[in-house]
C-alpha cells in the first residue's frame, strides 16, 4: 500500500446526503451493482454468515455502501459473485469495514485474494484514542451521534425471506461506514498517523489468516504446560490432522475432536485403537487415523519435535516494573490520544522488562519491536526503565497522576520523520 492511500476527498454534499437503499436479489441486479461499484474509490463492506455448524462459514448476505447507494446482496439468489470479488480486492480501492477479520477471510476464501485496501474502523479508532476494541454501535455514536438498530446480531441469516427488522439491521451495518471513515481519516491526518494505520491494516491482513509472526496456533491450547516434547509433538500433529479433517468434511474443528481431548490423548499416548477407544468423546470412525498420527510422531527424531516453552521464572521485580510501565503508559496514551490496549499488552511489557534486565534486545516478533511502536513507544518506555526520564506524582488537583521531567513528545520527532 502506498502512503496516504486512504486520504480521499469527498464533498460536504456527499457526506450529508442519505444514500439510496437497493436490494440485490437477481443476476441482472448484481451486474448493475458491480458496474456502479467499479466506479467507486471507497466502498463500505460488511457480511452476514453462519459458521457454527461448518468449517467454512456460509455466506448469507453481503452489505455494500457507497456515497450514493447502500446494497444488500443475497448470495442465495444472485448467482455467482465472481464479478464482485475483484472489485473488493482491487489494490487501488479503499474497503471500509469494522472489525474486518471475517471480511478479509471471506475475500481470501472466495477469490484467493486479499482486500489489500482494507481500512478497519475499529483499529483506526484505537489510533485516535476512542477506545480499542470498540463496538460498531458505540463507535458510530461517538463519531456521528447516530444510534444503530439492535437485536438481529444472532439471527439466522440463512432463512428467507428476510424480515423487515433484518433488512433494517443489515442496512444500518453499512449506512455509516463511509461517514465514520471520513471523520477517522481526518483525525488520523491531523495526528500524523495515516502511516501508523497502514501498518496496522497490513498486520491485520496477516493475523486474519492465522499467520502471526512467531505464533504457532496449536500452542494456544490449554493444558500444555506439563507435556514433554514428544507429547507436544502429538498435540501439534493431531491439531493439523484435525484441521484437515474438518476442512474435508466441512465441519467445525470441535466436532472432530475437542481441544481438551487432543491434550488428553497426548498424555495417554495410546498404542492401539482399543487403548484409544476408552477416551470418551473420540469418534470410533477416527480411531485408526489418530493411531496412525501417534505412530508417525513416535518415529520423529528428537530434533523434529517442538521445543518446550520457555518458562518465565521471573524475579518479583519483573512483574512490578511491568505493572509500573502499564500505569505510566495509561497516562502517556491519554496525552498521545492513543488507546492503551492497542499499544501494548501486559505480556508485551513483561517481555520488554525481561529483555532489558538481561541486556538483551527485544525479539523481532515482539509487537513493541516493530513499526510505529518501536519508533514512538519503545524509546519512551526504555527511557523510563533506564532512568533517563523521570516520573513524579503530580499535584492531586491537577487531574493527572504523573508529571514527566521532559516536556518534548517523541511523537513530534516521529511525525517529522514520516513527513520527510
Amino acid at each position: 500500500m502506498t502512503k496516504d492511500r486512504h486520504v480521499v476527498s469527498c464533498s460536504s454534499e456527499e457526506f450529508g446526503r442519505a444514500p439510496q437503499r437497493v436490494m440485490v436479489t437477481q443476476p441482472e441486479e448484481l451486474a448493475a451493482c458491480c458496474h456502479d461499484l467499479s466506479k467507486a474509490t471507497v466502498i463500505g463492506l460488511d457480511t452476514e454468515f453462519i459458521g457454527e455448524q461448518t468449517f467454512v462459514p456460509q455466506l448469507c448476505l453481503v452489505q455494500i455502501a457507497t456515497w450514493d447507494r447502500l446494497y444488500l446482496i443475497d448470495p442465495f439468489s444472485v448467482g455467482s459473485l465472481n464479478d464482485l470479488w475483484p472489485i473488493l480486492t482491487d489494490s487501488e480501492r479503499t474497503i471500509v469495514c469494522h472489525a474486518a477479520r471475517e471480511e478479509i477471510r471471506i475475500c481470501q476464501r472466495f477469490c484467493g485474494r486479499l482486500p489489500v485496501g482494507i481500512f478497519d474502523l475499529q483499529i483506526a479508532a484505537g489510533l485516535v484514542g476512542l477506545g480499542y476494541p470498540i463496538g460498531h454501535g458505540p463507535l458510530i455514536a461517538k463519531l456521528l451521534g447516530e444510534k444503530l438498530s439492535k437485536g438481529e446480531a444472532l439471527t439466522d441469516w440463512k432463512k428467507r425471506p428476510l424480515t423487515p427488522r433484518q433488512i433494517e439491521y443489515a442496512f444500518d451495518d453499512v449506512r455509516f461506514l463511509l461517514p465514520a471513515w471520513r471523520v477517522l481519516v481526518d483525525r488520523l491526518g491531523q495526528l500524523g498517523r495515516i502511516g501508523w494505520a497502514e501498518e496496522e491494516f497490513e498486520a491485520l491482513l496477516t493475523r486474519s489468516l492465522g499467520d502471526e509472526p512467531g505464533v504457532e496456533r496449536w500452542r494456544k491450547l490449554k493444558g500444555l504446560g506439563n507435556l514433554n516434547r514428544r507429547e507436544l509433538g502429538i498435540v501439534r500433529e493431531l491439531f493439523h490432522w484435525r484441521e484437515e479433517k474438518a476442512y474435508e468434511k466441512n465441519r467445525p474443528v470441535r466436532a472432530i475432536v475437542r481441544d481438551d481431548l487432543l491434550v488428553e490423548i497426548a498424555r495417554r499416548d495410546p498404542r492401539s485403537e482399543r487403548d484409544l477407544a476408552v477416551v470418551r468423546g473420540v469418534t470410533r470412525a477416527d480411531l485408526s487415523d489418530i493411531v496412525e498420527v501417534l505412530n508417525r510422531v513416535r518415529k520423529l527424531p528428537v530434533e523434529a519435535l517442538p521445543e518446550l516453552p520457555t518458562r518465565d521464572d521471573d524475579p518479583p521485580h519483573i512483574g512490578l516494573l511491568a505493572t509500573f510501565l502499564g500505569i505510566v503508559l495509561q497516562q502517556l496514551c491519554v496525552e498521545w490520544q492513543l488507546s492503551p490496549a492497542l499499544v501494548a499488552t501486559v505480556n508485551d511489557l513483561k517481555l520488554l522488562v525481561r529483555s532489558l534486565s538481561r541486556n538483551q534486545s527485544l525479539p523481532e516478533t515482539a509487537s513493541l519491536a516493530r513499526g510505529w511502536r518501536s519508533r514512538v513507544v519503545l524509546p519512551e518506555l526504555c527511557h523510563l526503565l533506564e532512568g533517563r526520564r523521570l516520573v513524579r506524582v503530580a499535584e492531586l488537583g491537577s487531574g493527572r497522576p504523573f508529571q514527566f521531567s521532559e516536556a518534548s513528545s517523541p511523537l513530534q520527532a516521529d511525525e517529522k520523520g514520516m513527513e520527510s
